[in-house]
């Protein structure tokens, strides 16, 4: 099945490195993205490839831990994120990049589901769209977020 995308971009009032280091603090994420609960390092310290941690959101009412890492690094312009869940891979890569007196923050979100099989291709057909949407808001309000943490840092 093909993989479904999403792609955002946030204008943040912050340097580049600013945004950086927000966006690769996980000791911080749970203080800084309003829509998780809690992150449990698994492996690696800092923010390297291989750094694995199990992130907690409430998603449709209900809190759902997936286990991520860090699959790979271009300091301080690009890193991506990979998770694994019930058949399907997940792929966010987020491009910090100078953008006049701030930074241009994207976020592409990407799910590719591993079964092809009638019920998979149902169940996608019938839920697809809800989660999409849910994702989608999800990451304008993270992307949000790490605005408004990088933006107070650099005041």
């Amino acid at each position: 099945m093909a993989p479904k995308e999403i792609r955002l971009e946030r204008h943040v009032a912050a340097t580049p490195d600013q945004v950086w280091a927000v966006l690769t603090d996980l000791d911080s994420a749970a203080q800084t993205l309003s829509g998780v609960s809690r992150v449990e390092r698994v492996a690696g310290a800092g923010y390297e490839v291989g750094t694995r941690w199990r992130e907690t959101r409430k998603m449709f009412g209900k809190e759902a831990t997936e286990e991520m890492w860090v699959a790979e690094i271009d300091a301080p312009g690009r890193t991506v994120v990979k998770a694994h869940s019930s058949g399907t891979d997940y792929t966010t890569t987020f491009t910090v990049a100078a953008a006049g007196a701030g930074t241009e923050l994207t976020m592409t979100f990407s799910a590719e589901v591993g079964s092809s099989s009638l019920v998979t291709k149902v169940m996608m057909a019938v839920f697809g769209g809800i989660g999409m949407r849910a994702t989608t808001k999800a990451m304008a309000t993270d992307l949000d977020d790490i605005a408004a943490r990088a933006e107070a840092a650099g005041r």
